[in-house]
Formats: C-alpha cells, sequence, structure tokens
C-alpha cells in the first residue's frame, strides 16, 4: 500500500510550500544568527515525520484495543500486526524526535550543526532549558514504548503501554503555539485534544491498511493470512466490522479536532482582523482540508461501509481509493500544521516585563472582586473537562435512548441526575469555582467540595454502569469493545480493591490530608496535569464512596443499612476535623502561591484561608445530610420491598413461614408446662 509513504510525501511538500508563504523557514534577518539551511529545511521534515510517526503509534494501539480480535474466533493476526505497527511507528518516532531535538537547539541557538561548540550547547539544552528537557522526556516515552510493546501479548499489557505515548502527547501539547500566555491551559488543553484526535484518526486509517491490504487474499482485502501460510479460516477479521468501528472512532476524532482546532487557532489569531494575515490563511486552509476529510469520511460511512459484508470486490475497492485520498489529505493537513506551528502567529507569544504579581505566579490577570453574582458569570474554560462533560451527556442519552428504543425501560429521572451532575462538574471546573479557586483558598476549597460531595451523588443516581451494560452491544469475535472493557474493570482485583466500602471510605477521607499537607496541592496548582488529576481524583474518590453508600451499579458486596450511616457519619466526622484544624492554622499552604498574588480586595491569605475551613466543614454537612437522607430512603425501601416479598410468599404458600413460627412456640410452651 503505497498510500502510507504518499501521505508523508504531501506532507512534506505542504510543510515547505506553506513555510515559504509564511517564510517560517526563510533566512533570519540581518544581525541574527544563522544555523544554516540544513537546520531551517530538515527541522520542519523532522517535526513531519516525528508527528506522522507519533500518529501511527497512537492509531495503532486504538485500534488494537478497542477494534481488532485478538482471542478466538480469531487467531488475532490483525492484532498482533498493530502493535508490530505500533512498535515501528514508536521506534521511528524516538529517532525522528532526536532529530526534530537536535535541529530545534541549533535552530533556536542559531548555529550550524559543525560549529564546534554545539555539542556543549546541544548538552545545556537538553538538561538546563524546559523545552529541551521536554523534548528529551518525549524521546525517551516513545523509545520505552517502542520496546514494550515487542513484549506485550494481550490487550491488558497493551493498555498499560499505552499510557505512556498519551504521557508523551500531553508533554507535546505543552511545547506549542500559545502554550505560554494567559490562555495557557486552555491552549495546551485544546492542542492536547487536537494532537490525540488526529493521531487516532490519521494513525488508525494507515493501521487499518498494514492489518487489510499487507495481508489481502484474493478477496480484494478481506482475508488477513499468516505470515508464511496460506491459512484464510482462522485469520478473518470481518472487514466490515472493522471499519465500522474504526468509523466511530473517526466521527468522535473529527469533533475533538474541529472544536479544539478552531479553540486554538482563534487563540492564536486573536480576532478576525488575524485571519487577513498570512497566518490566519494557513488556518483558513487548513480548516477547508479538514472539511475534506469531513466529507470523505461522510462519503465512506454512506456509500461504503454498509456493503463491505457484501461478497462483492467493487465496496472494498472504492474504500481503499478512499482511504488513500483521505491519508493524502491527512498529510497535507499535517505539513500545513507542521508550518504553522513554525509560523510567527498574530498574537505575540512575548510575555511582557510589566507583569503583575498575579500574573507572574498564576499567569492569569487577577478577576475582580468575588461576588455572588460572579460565580456564575466569571468564566475560566477547561476544553479537556469541557468536552468530556458534553460526551458524557451525549453518550449517556444516546444509550438510554437505545434501551427504549429497544423496549427496555429506564428512569427519566436517572437520566436527569446524570445530566444534572454532568452541568455542575461542567461550572465548578469551567466556571466562577474554577477561576476564583486559582486565588482564593475558600473559593478552591468550595470547588473541592462541590466535585467531592456534590457532583458524585447525582452521578452515582445516574447509575451509569448499569446503563452503559444494558445498553453497549456485546463483541463476539474476539475483540474488546467499550462493554467489555467496562467489566473487565469492574471486575478486577483493582476495582473490587478500591470499591470496596470500607477502602472507598478510606480513600475519601485520607484525600484531604494527603492532598493538602503534601506538595500535591502546589503541583495541582503549577501543573494543568496536576490540575486534571485533582479533579479526577477527587470526583473519583467521591464516586466510590457515594456508589458504596447509595448506588444500584455493579461493585463488591454493599453494608447494611445501619453500618452504611456509621461509615457516612464517620467519615464526615473526618472532614469537621480537617476543617477545624484549617481554621485554628495560621501557616499559610502553599505560601508561594497565594502569599504573592497582590489581591487589593478581599481577606488576607491566612483569614481566607481559615475561611476555606469553614467551607470545608459547613458546607460538607450539606452533602452528608442528603446522603443520609438517601440512605435511610433506600433503607425504608429495602424493607419495604422485603415486607412485600414476604406478603406474596405468604399467599402462595397459605403463610406457611407464620403456621412454623407458631408450631415451634407450642412445641416449646408444651415442653415448658410441667405436667399435672
Amino acid at each position: 500500500m503505497l498510500a502510507a509513504p504518499g501521505a508523508v510525501v504531501v506532507g512534506i511538500v505542504a510543510a515547505l510550500l506553506a513555510g515559504a508563504f509564511t517564510e517560517a523557514f526563510a533566512a533570519p534577518g540581518t544581525g541574527l544568527l544563522d544555523p544554516g539551511v540544513a537546520v531551517r529545511l530538515g527541522l520542519p521534515v523532522a517535526t513531519l515525520v516525528t508527528e506522522l510517526s507519533m500518529a501511527v503509534t497512537v492509531g495503532s494501539l486504538a485500534l488494537a484495543l478497542f477494534v481488532l480480535p485478538w482471542r478466538e474466533p480469531s487467531d488475532g493476526v490483525g492484532f498482533r500486526r498493530a502493535l508490530v505497527t505500533a512498535a515501528v511507528g514508536a521506534g521511528v518516532w524516538a529517532v525522528a524526535g532526536l532529530v526534530q531535538l537536535v535541529l530545534e537547539d541549533a535552530n533556536i541557538a542559531g548555529m550550524s550543526l559543525t560549529d564546534p561548540a554545539f555539542g556543549q550547547q546541544l548538552g545545556v539544552f537538553m538538561t538546563q532549558v524546559a523545552y529541551g528537557r521536554t523534548l528529551l522526556e518525549i524521546v525517551v516515552l516513545a523509545a520505552v514504548t517502542s520496546t514494550l510493546l515487542l513484549l506485550v501479548r494481550t490487550p491488558t499489557g497493551t493498555a498499560w503501554t499505552a499510557l505512556l505515548p498519551v504521557a508523551a502527547l500531553s508533554l507535546q501539547a505543552g511545547t506549542g503555539h500559545a502554550a505560554g500566555t494567559s490562555s495557557h491551559e486552555l491552549a495546551i488543553s485544546s492542542l492536547f485534544l487536537h494532537l490525540l484526535g488526529a493521531s487516532v484518526w490519521i494513525g488508525g486509517l494507515a493501521t487499518l491498511g498494514v492489518v487489510f491490504w499487507a495481508g489481502r487474499g484474493s478477496d480484494g482485502g478481506a482475508t488477513v493470512r499468516r505470515a508464511g501460510t496460506a491459512r484464510a479460516g482462522g485469520a478473518r477479521p470481518d472487514l466490515a466490522a472493522v471499519v465500522g468501528r474504526y468509523s466511530q472512532m473517526a466521527l468522535w476524532c473529527l469533533g475533538f479536532v474541529a472544536v479544539s482546532g478552531l479553540v486554538n487557532g482563534w487563540i492564536r489569531a486573536g480576532s478576525i482582523d488575524g485571519l487577513a494575515t498570512r497566518y490566519g490563511v494557513l488556518l483558513l486552509a487548513k480548516l477547508v482540508l479538514l472539511v475534506v476529510l469531513g466529507l470523505i469520511g461522510y462519503a465512506h460511512r454512506t456509500l461504503v461501509i454498509g456493503r463491505l459484508g457484501r461478497d462483492d470486490a467493487r465496496p472494498r475497492g472504492l474504500f481503499w481509493r478512499l482511504a488513500a485520498v483521505e491519508l493524502a489529505v491527512m498529510g497535507a493537513v499535517m505539513g500545513v500544521a507542521v508550518a504553522l506551528a513554525s509560523s510567527a502567529p498574530p498574537v505575540s507569544e512575548v510575555v511582557g516585563k510589566d507583569l503583575t504579581p498575579s500574573e507572574r505566579v498564576t499567569g492569569h490577570v487577577l478577576p475582580p472582586a468575588l461576588t455572588p453574582t460572579r460565580w456564575f458569570t466569571e468564566w475560566n474554560w477547561d476544553l479537556i473537562l469541557t468536552v468530556a462533560c458534553a460526551a458524557g451527556v451525549v453518550v449517556y442519552v444516546g444509550w438510554a435512548l437505545r434501551l427504549r428504543r429497544r423496549g427496555d425501560a429506564w428512569s427519566w429521572g436517572r437520566t436527569a441526575s446524570w445530566c444534572v451532575g454532568m452541568v455542575a462538574l461542567w461550572w465548578t471546573t469551567s466556571g466562577g469555582p474554577a477561576l476564583y479557586g486559582h486565588v482564593l483558598f475558600s473559593a478552591h476549597m468550595a470547588q473541592h467540595m462541590v466535585l467531592a460531595m456534590v457532583v458524585p451523588i447525582f452521578l452515582v443516581l445516574g447509575a451509569p454502569v448499569t446503563l452503559a451494560l444494558r445498553g453497549l452491544p456485546a463483541r463476539k469475535d474476539g475483540s474488546r469493545g467499550p462493554r467489555e472493557w467496562l467489566l473487565i474493570l469492574v471486575h478486577s482485583r483493582w476495582g473490587q480493591f478500591v470499591a470496596n466500602p470500607v477502602v472507598s471510605a478510606v480513600l475519601f477521607a485520607s484525600s484531604l490530608i494527603v492532598f493538602y499537607y503534601t506538595p500535591l496541592f502546589s503541583w495541582s496548582l503549577h501543573s494543568y496535569v496536576g490540575h486534571l488529576w485533582m479533579v479526577v481524583h477527587f470526583t473519583g474518590a467521591g464516586y466510590l464512596f457515594a456508589n458504596a453508600l447509595i448506588g444500584i451499579d455493579p461493585g463488591p458486596r454493599r453494608l447494611g443499612y445501619p453500618q452504611r450511616l456509621i461509615l457516612l457519619f464517620a467519615t464526615m466526622a473526618f472532614h469537621a476535623f480537617f476543617g477545624v484544624a484549617l481554621i485554628s492554622s495560621e501557616t499559610l499552604l502553599v505560601p508561594d502561591w497565594f502569599g504573592l498574588l497582590g489581591r487589593t480586595w478581599g481577606s488576607s491569605a491566612i483569614e481566607d484561608q481559615q475561611t476555606g475551613g469553614s467551607v470545608a466543614w459547613g458546607v460538607g454537612e450539606i452533602p452528608t445530610l442528603l446522603l443520609a437522607v438517601l440512605v435511610a430512603t433506600s433503607w425504608a425501601r429495602s424493607d419495604e420491598r422485603e415486607a412485600r416479598r414476604k406478603d406474596r410468599k405468604a399467599e402462595r404458600d397459605g403463610d406457611a413461614e407464620l403456621r412454623d413460627y407458631n408450631a415451634m412456640l407450642e412445641k416449646l410452651a408444651e415442653r415448658d408446662t410441667p405436667p399435672r
């Protein structure tokens, strides 16, 4: 299949032409050091190869984890071929990334590769410059990924290994344009979504070609044969099924790429006028190419995929021709993206000298004084969490409608509860709590309480795991879809352990101390990754605790209702103790953050921290009361169900249980009655 190398060639040509248009690779002006034409033209080529190999790695892993069969009834040839493709892609990624690192240093320093001092300069760049260290970390992660993928043989091992390239993507997102501006969190989150969506989309399509085209038989690619054999019976992934699953992933990726691209482009362009610049023209060209890709995907879904299962070679031929064109356009898109990354955007990325204390510490202008209204009118958008909440609502409602279409009932109350939880999560992470939680400890504690104690209640009442297991289709071809992965997670030893009521309660309570009295709190303030970890951890810990008390989702054996209430009040007592400790404390947490913001409104930093202790103690009482009411209500309903069950049983057997009990009492009375 020549489409993959053809896409690389198209990408290189597109990168060089787009770079020539913006003069990104031209010789620097008078007085500036020139690293030489080899560095200036070699850097975009190395960058393009790095990003394409990164896409192949991530896309191959996505196909192996969610699309391709790995066990009976298939013998897993496609799965193994995808892992080999990912390993080769990661190896190329590591080598190309190392070349990119060297050329980046030469370009930044304005030094030729043959300069005698360049070796020392490169060592300084890799060890003492943050950008150089990040590029080196990405190279190391790619190399380790390549090595591990040659050793793993199961989807579970593949899933753990896939965390490494995802971590590399997060590092890559922090090196792009606008990552150092006042919109750096939004820029990083949008670029990460862009890289992830594009990688799964491009790399997945390229891997389809490797899995099917390289092993095609006379059926035009419907059969994957074992290397060195003529066997076709066992090694036959269904092309129609595989392409259909990939098409679903590609549709989501199109949405991720489109939304994140628009957000990131707007950050760099700054305004409509910015689109009139050469940089803006390239942005529009990239948008047009993205629309073309969407149209090709639409053609796949409407003209080809539904006909692939038929005994007809023409749909398969049309699919591969469209795939070749799609890969070529994808190469052009990535080439334009490389040129954009090397071009100066209309919005200056040079950090000004006259920064306020808040801008020096947080990277943001200090927001206006907090008022009750501004909790709901001020925003600090987090694109990753916004997309996650929107996707959560769309997927959940889709599952519920699927059940109703096939005649199964699903409570609208549970659907409403889930949607309320998602909206609350979105507001907490993108609204007033997110903005003011960065500058006020009390606001941060309010954000924490909502994440850990309010949002989980609504999510648990939505019973998402139960709905997913009923609404998701089961795979029967040896592959693992979302339903299979969910079952594995729920029934795994780790899943059973953390969902245990006592363990979840300990995790829920101890996280307060561990988080706020260790460097984790500072990490969550200084790092966007740390902030995401905080949101996921506290929401997840709250979900596990609430599910142990009031949930119906599958999990370990729940405690009796009296024990649940005891566990609830014991945990909340720990929360109260934590709040009292903060109220009485005279030591400021993370003083290099909250103590250096230069706020001219509100109380002092230590007084605000003590207010945060009151929030932890007082605000937590409301969710606690709600949980107690829900546990008591569930207890009463359980007793009612048990009474109705006994009444039905009594009607069937004539109340045999009561007769046996009365007979037992009569025997006891006769035994205890003395003879006359």
